[in-house]
């Protein structure tokens, strides 16, 4: 049995259904398999360390509450590391379900309707953790009073 991707045993040539053109789609592919390899080791620092500070040095998952959160994101650091956790992980999930995609849809329509539910729910996800975390009030006033905290600033 001979191989289909070559012409002829002797001949060594490539079948022309398997010869590249000229043509190149550009480094996308390329850059987006990079993307995924070096998002993947970025994120498994963001979250061990997440998980860590969460976990591990408090007070374990009974000490995760709206205090916990609120004395966290009081903080510009932990702002900016939960936003670089968030945007790493949307979009390292999102290559990697535009890859399933394109693998296993085999009509360009389904493949282009998929894609655009996938785009749209992540641009939707972004926006709203990027707000949620720059907007959250860790020192919020209820019914007129002040719920003063140790990590909230004094009025």
């Amino acid at each position: 049995m001979t191989n289909p991707v070559i012409e002829s045993p002797r001949s060594g040539r490539v079948a022309p259904e398997y010869t590249r053109s000229g043509a190149s789609k550009g480094n996308f592919e390329m850059l987006a398999w990079l993307f995924m390899r070096v998002s993947g080791i970025i994120l498994v620092v963001l979250i061990f360390v997440h998980l860590w500070t969460s976990l591990i040095d408090g007070d374990g998952i009974k000490g995760v509450d709206f205090g916990f959160v609120a004395g966290k994101w009081a903080d510009p650091v932990w702002q900016i590391w939960d936003l670089v956790m968030l945007w790493l992980a949307m979009l390292h999930g999102t290559n990697g379900i535009r890859t399933i995609i394109n693998d296993y849809a085999e009509k360009d329509s389904t493949r282009f309707w998929l894609k655009s539910v996938l785009y749209a729910s992540t641009v939707v996800i972004i926006v709203l953790g990027t707000l949620v975390i720059f907007t959250f009030d860790p020192c919020p006033v209820i019914d007129g009073v002040a719920h003063v905290a140790p990590y909230c600033p004094a009025l």
